[in-house]
């Protein structure tokens, strides 16, 4: 299949970012088998969680209609899909995917690849965030992918300003990254989401690159994804309650 350069992105006029509802800057992410148990536990969490991600692994578990329930619900929603392909595929899919009007979408932070988002999502409210590196990698990972060599950080800081000139609203990116990119020029008036957030006491599991939920925020992030320690935990409201506490009391 032969590449297709995709339309030049239809970008909008740069926003102002605006503060976060203190409620909203947690996203629990839903990584359970299936949308019926991703239900349960939206019940089981109620009004202490106001914002959930639905990733790839839940897409064939009735991922989509989990995320038309919960904004049904009141609920914003995070499409954590990470999308990367060739141009034209990329902005067909951001194209389908932005017809459920999700809060945040993710893609790879490729410039092709976020231009081709930004091309396909067009006028819809859905925000681009792109992928830095992901929180599960280190130098020997990308070691081993063949990847450009120096350090995970200083890559995670040149993807996320390419990604930003490219059009993305925000990144993804490690909480150890979020001061560094919270300071470029580029950052100004776009979002940063940090995955790998841990609470006290909590395994980091396959994460490699933590910080707590404080220290996230600290950092310059607008949002943290918590997963396991909420899901996984006896009492996941408590869990998410924790969290909660912890970011209202910065």
């Amino acid at each position: 299949m032969s590449d297709q350069a995709p339309r030049p992105a239809e970008t909008r006029p740069a926003e102002t970012r605006p503060a976060p509802d203190p409620r909203e800057r947690l996203i629990v992410a839903l990584d359970v088998p299936n949308a019926l148990a991703g239900l349960e536990l939206a019940d089981r969490l109620g009004d202490s969680v106001r914002f959930y991600k639905i990733g790839l692994g839940m897409l064939t578990g009735g991922g989509l209609a989990l995320a038309n329930e919960l904004k049904e619900r009141g609920k914003r929603v995070f499409l954590d899909m990470k999308l990367f392909d060739i141009g034209a595929t990329v902005e067909a899919a951001v194209r389908g995917l932005a017809q459920f009007e999700p809060d945040f979408l993710t893609v790879h932070g490729d410039p092709h690849v976020v231009r081709a988002a930004v091309a396909g999502r067009g006028a819809a409210p859905t925000r681009i965030l792109a992928v830095t590196v992901l929180t599960s990698l280190d130098r020997a990972d990308l070691d081993e992918a063949l990847m450009a060599p120096g350090d995970v950080a200083e890559l995670a800081l040149e993807r996320a300003r390419r990604a930003f000139a490219a059009g993305a609203d925000g990144v993804i990116a490690s909480p150890r990254e979020a001061a560094a990119i919270r300071a470029l020029p580029e950052a100004e008036g776009r979002l940063i989401v940090t995955p790998g957030v841990r609470p006290s006491g909590a395994a980091r599991g396959d994460q490699k690159r933590v910080a707590s939920p404080a220290e996230a925020i600290a950092a310059g992030a607008d949002h943290i994804v918590v997963g396991r320690p909420i899901w996984q935990a006896d009492d996941p409201r408590a869990a998410a309650e924790a969290v909660q506490a912890e970011i209202a009391a910065l």
